[in-house]
């Protein structure tokens, strides 16, 4: 095995037992994460469920209560300064001076990181991403996909070998988050590993393996097929005109676990596939509802799997959950 194939073999993140309480209550906890060099690994979640935290304490930003491992070859404990330096973090929101140019933007960030050459630096950046029309012009001023761009330029001026992207793409439009999502892919193709949050189901299949959290617990990894695999849910979908009307009643039935609309359709699911044939069986008999089995989505077993975890928000909640 050559070097380079050997580097895509390694972990650039590797973490095990990964803990952090606030008043007592675990918001992340316990959680394992392993991700290859050169990968996309998405993050998955519900609001609460873990995730923005544990990308914090990835970064260096946290310090976690328990838990050891590496980020790229670092101690996650000891190294906390050293990760920052090649890691490039990218926020829920807009963190960037809005009454400074995209230039401006840059060359601060450029600052912060002490590099030698800042010129040359913002320049490559800002070509990277397609910028350079725009540099002079003010960061608030700026659509939602324009901004994404600028705050992932920041993120690789400093050339980091990890990205760590919390809900990038939130709040942009469809062709922005496509042309995102090739950036992405193109950084991945030269080596640099990606962490991604989100909540899209169609950006979670362009990953190339995906992390489910929920409530601080990891409850699901792998590919998008083993995932779903893994699952083993049961089917059914309900069309036409008199789908939409079954839907209440459903979610009482014995052994559903999650009904969920997809257009005029309804996908009904659950793990007990005797139990499930009988809460849908006599629907098929009713005028306007046709019933179909139907491979599970990705959807369909994030669905199921928050359906099946203790909030731990609740009053009989032993732990916590955090953003």
């Amino acid at each position: 095995m050559n070097a380079q194939a050997a580097a895509m073999e390694s972990l650039a993140i590797d973490v095990r037992g990964l803990t952090k309480r606030y008043g007592g209550r675990a918001v992340v906890d316990g959680v394992d994460l392993q991700v290859r060099t050169g990968r996309v690994c998405g993050f998955l979640g519900p609001n609460g469920s873990g995730k923005t935290t544990t990308i914090r304490m990835l970064c260096g930003l946290l310090t976690p209560d328990a838990g050891e491992g590496s980020v790229l070859g670092l101690d996650l404990q000891r190294d906390a300064l050293a990760i920052k330096r090649q890691v490039g973090y990218m926020t829920q929101k807009f963190g960037l001076y809005e009454d400074l140019s995209i230039r401006q933007n840059l060359d601060f960030v450029a600052r912060l990181f002490e590099l030698k050459d800042r010129r040359q630096a913002v320049d490559e950046a800002l070509a990277q991403l397609g910028l350079s029309e725009r540099q002079r012009q003010l960061a608030g001023t700026l659509s939602g996909g324009w901004k994404q761009r600028l705050a992932l330029a920041a993120c690789l001026i400093h050339q980091p070998r990890l990205l760590l992207l919390d809900e990038p793409t939130a709040g942009v439009d469809p062709k922005a988050r496509r042309d995102f999502w090739d950036q992405i892919h193109q950084l991945a193709a030269r080596g640099i590993t990606v962490l991604v949050s989100t909540h899209y189901m169609d950006e979670a299949e362009r990953c190339h393996e995906l992390v489910y959290i929920a409530y601080g617990q990891v409850l699901a990894r792998g590919t998008e097929s083993q995932i779903v695999d893994a699952a083993g849910l049961t089917v059914f979908e309900l069309s036409g005109p008199g789908a939409a009307a079954e839907a209440e009643p459903l979610k009482a039935a014995p052994g559903v676990q999650s009904v969920a609309a997809f257009g005029s359709s309804l996908h009904v699911a659950g793990q007990d596939e005797a139990l499930l044939e009988q809460a849908v069986a006599p629907l098929a008999q009713r005028p306007g509802v046709h019933v179909a089995r139907a491979r599970a989505n990705l959807e369909d077993v994030f669905i199921s799997l928050i359906g099946q975890a203790q909030d731990n928000f609740g009053e009989g909640g032993a732990k916590g959950a955090g953003s």
